[in-house]
């Protein structure tokens, strides 16, 4: 099975401008996102998919593969298949977050080992929690799954509900919290890309909603592997600990 890896990185992030570019201990963000995903002995080729030139610049300065994609893109995932449409040849493309940069290859391992399955065509991961604070943050995606552990629904809330629910319940009850890596079979990939978007997904601000909406099915690969990133400024002195 051939793998690309692609690391969506954009300069312009509303929430912390510039931080592909970040120094962290020596060695910019991008530049450690990508040597943690070349530990993985799974991918084929890895390439950083952006749409700013100071980070080409970068990406080249360190010896990686990068590409200039349009600007117009609502998302990493359309960055994706802009640069796997540009690079034929691989059976599945991983979707590795650009803020990240303590990856580890362990994770992309165990989210590449779905595919064994060939009616797997989109999978991501899932990590155990039953943390109250995990549950109620809008911003922890939130995955309920059914037998087979394909996903029936990804929310920004606590699903399911647990309003009658003791403390004791709730300690026993399997919640998953989503880890936003994404591995997509290649032509689902571009499939995808092509979807009409919907206004559940608009609701809950969550674009696998869409895919979801339309029929696909979404493997969702139990982790317990969690690394820090880096969203907001605040976040790069926790991540400089780990260093």
């Amino acid at each position: 099975m051939k793998v690309l890896g692609i690391i969506p990185a954009r300069y312009a992030s509303s929430r912390f401008p510039g931080k592909p570019l970040i120094d962290l201990k020596g060695k910019s963000m991008i530049q450690r996102v990508y040597e943690g995903a070349s530990k993985s002995n799974s991918l084929t080729k890895i390439v950083v998919a952006t749409d700013d030139q100071r980070i080409v610049d970068e990406v080249l300065r360190f010896g990686g593969n990068v590409c200039l994609t349009k600007e117009s893109h609502p998302s990493g995932t359309d960055r994706c298949a802009e640069v796997s449409a540009l690079n034929p040849g691989f059976d599945v493309v991983i979707n590795i977050q650009g803020d990240e940069p303590l990856v580890n290859p362990m994770q992309l391992e165990q989210l590449l080992g779905a595919f064994v399955n060939p009616q797997v065509f989109i999978a991501t991961l899932g990590i155990p929690t039953n943390d109250e604070a995990d549950l109620t943050n809008p911003n922890r995606i939130k995955i309920v799954v059914n037998q087979e552990g394909n996903a029936m629904y990804f929310s920004r809330s606590c699903v399911p509900n647990v309003h009658h629910y003791n403390g004791d319940q709730l300690a026993n009850y399997p919640f998953l919290r989503h880890i936003g890596l994404y591995a997509y079979r290649t032509e689902t990939l571009a499939e995808i890309c092509q979807l009409t978007p919907t206004a559940l997904e608009k609701m809950e601000s969550l674009e696998q909603l869409r895919w979801l909406f339309h029929g696909y099915h979404i493997k969702v690969v139990p982790t317990a592997i969690e690394t820090p990133n880096i969203d907001v400024p605040e976040d790069v002195e926790k991540v400089l600990q780990f260093l």
